[in-house]
């Protein structure tokens, strides 16, 4: 599995912890190691899904949210 951090904006509360964790954690082969506000920190199979596709379902969730480099 790959690793991937994300940092993420517009999250205020615990509310957005859980829904971006939840977005995250409806993506075939993620799995989240940790979400608080401001960013995330996972585990991804690259055959299943790629980092762009994680990003676009943070925003989806109502976020906005790019990979640390």
């Amino acid at each position: 599995m790959n690793t991937l951090e994300l940092e993420i904006e517009g999250m205020s509360c615990g509310h957005c912890v859980a829904a971006v964790s939840e977005a995250l954690g409806e993506l075939p082969g993620v799995s989240v190691d940790n979400v608080r506000i401001g960013a995330a920190e996972l585990r991804y199979e690259a055959e299943k899904v790629s980092p762009e596709q994680i990003v676009l379902a943070v925003e989806d969730a109502g976020y906005t949210a790019q990979a640390k480099r």
